[in-house]
């Protein structure tokens, strides 16, 4: 979401938005929690982990989750289960960013 809003902010002040890029730059001002530099951080550490993929680190860093249960809902589509101690980790990396 960070990169998007950069994205459409720079836009915006090249020229006119359209009326879908104009709803989706509300949108990410609402609720992006992190600039689009600490978020490709995030997801760098979060991919030296080694069992978090881009997809993942990416929804991880786009939600910001503050809760082992919304670690959790992440990764629920993936086939293997994560661990407390990885979701503590995951954890401990995102409050970094806060």
């Amino acid at each position: 979401m960070s990169e998007v809003k950069d994205i459409l902010t720079e836009r915006q002040e090249e020229g006119e938005l359209t009326a879908e890029q104009k709803l989706a730059l509300e949108h990410v001002q609402k609720f992006s929690r992190t600039d689009s530099k600490k978020a490709k951080k995030l997801v760098k550490e979060l991919l030296e982990l080694g069992f978090v993929s881009e997809i993942n680190a990416v929804k991880i860093a786009d939600l910001m989750p503050a809760a082992a249960d919304d670690v959790r809902l992440i990764f629920s589509k993936e086939r293997a289960s994560v661990d407390k101690k990885d979701i503590e980790k995951v954890l401990s990396i995102v409050e970094k960013y806060l």
